[in-house]
């Protein structure tokens, strides 16, 4: 399964100056998400922080670790191992409550965690160290190593051997100890040559009839160390040969392994970066749905701007329409003045016809009533002269 993030939370990242060792340093420009990772394979808690493609937190926590509060908002501790002091400021005191608990929480499991390693450590060790003394038990006798003692008995010569061949399974064992996993099968293989060797030669020496003469027994004897001799000589070069394939183990372990962790460390920065894809995904819709409520706001602002526009155009229509009454209105009313003034004209001229027209009436009256005087007289006349002539 590798590291997952069990917990998470946002802070601003800090750590402690390197040269004052009393300022703090800030690591990033704005508030990260601070997460607590667990690697079930090591049975390992660390504190992982991403600031883009950027690691500015990498602690792995251990029993011996403290969560100091400074703060109602800003919490610390030290980490020996990267020689350093990092620092979390958070944006409530709730925040930083929860943080510290987990860090507890956490620890107290690292130590658990830790505790049953090192009894799986002891139980794994115990065995081998029980079985290390046996092989060491028989004294290794030096007429089995030089070979001066050349008037053996069949029962001298095999304890002789005996002791050599746990001196060759005893560093044996010790090459299957220091060497990796394909060392110690190659070990096993030689621990297994050297311990059945002796064997053989006893067997072989059960199966001899024992000659009467002692210069036979010396020959026979002598050739059978020679064979030791050469064996031994075998058993050393591949020892030697083992011990050299041992330390470019080593080397090529140490190089794996330095290897292993780099990749160690590069996942577990991609599966922080991942474990903060829900988030970014989140930001990310979250700026989708501004875009899409920005995005119909702008298309009212510009459906309003056409509105807007088309207004704009009726007040310019209305606005020449206004201009053209208006001109129309200015002629009607000079009309309007000239009418005025020609009706005074008209008016006067109608005053002084009527004033003519009344003085003509007074003059026609005062012609009438002559006229009548003079037809009345005439009718006097006409009655006289009747009367005259009657």
């Amino acid at each position: 399964m590798g590291e997952q993030p069990i917990f998470s939370t946002r802070a601003h990242v800090f750590q402690i100056d390197p040269n004052t060792k009393k300022n703090w340093v800030p690591t990033s420009k704005h508030a990260v998400t601070v997460s607590y990772f667990y690697d079930s394979t090591r049975n390992v808690y660390r504190i992982i922080s991403l600031d883009g493609s950027k690691a500015v937190i990498n602690s792995t926590i251990t029993p011996n670790m403290t969560f100091t509060k400074t703060s109602h908002k800003f919490g610390q501790w030290a980490d020996s191992r990267a020689n350093t002091v990092y620092g979390l400021g958070f944006s409530s005191e709730a925040l930083l409550s929860k943080f510290a608990e987990k860090f507890a929480e956490f620890k107290e499991a690292a130590r658990l965690a830790k505790e049953k390693s090192q009894e799986k450590m002891e139980l794994t060790s115990s065995p081998s160290q029980e079985s290390a003394p046996s092989d060491l038990q028989s004294p290794v006798t030096p007429e089995s190593i030089n070979g001066t003692d050349e008037r053996m008995t069949p029962d001298a010569e095999s304890r002789a051997h005996t002791p050599s061949s746990h001196t060759l399974s005893s560093h044996t064992l010790s090459s299957h100890t220091l060497s990796s996993h394909t060392a110690s099968s190659h070990t096993l293989s030689s621990h297994t040559l050297s311990s059945h060797t002796p064997c053989s030669h006893t067997a072989e020496l059960n199966a001899v009839p024992f000659p009467h003469s002692s210069t036979s027994i010396t020959k026979h004897w002598e050739a059978e160390l020679a064979a030791l001799k050469g064996n031994n000589a075998k058993l050393t070069a591949a020892l030697l040969e083992s011990t050299a394939n041992v330390k470019q183990w080593k080397q090529q372990l140490a190089a794996y392994q330095d290897e292993a962790e780099r990749l160690h460390t590069r996942v577990t920065e991609l599966e922080c970066v991942s474990g903060q894809t829900a988030g970014i995904k989140t930001q990310k819709t979250e700026l989708n749905q501004t875009i899409e409520e920005l995005e119909a706001e702008l298309k009212a602002k510009e459906e309003e701007l056409e509105k807007l526009k088309e207004e704009v155009e009726n007040a310019d229509r209305l606005r020449a329409q206004r201009d053209s009454l208006a001109q129309k209105l200015q002629d009607t009313q000079l009309r309007n003045l000239d009418l005025e003034t020609r009706l005074s004209l008209l008016e006067e001229r109608l005053d002084n016809g009527r004033m003519e027209d009344e003085s003509f009436r007074k003059s026609l009256r005062s012609i009438l009533e002559l006229l009548d005087g003079k037809i009345l007289e005439l009718t006097e006349l006409r009655d006289s002269l009747s009367k005259l002539i009657s």
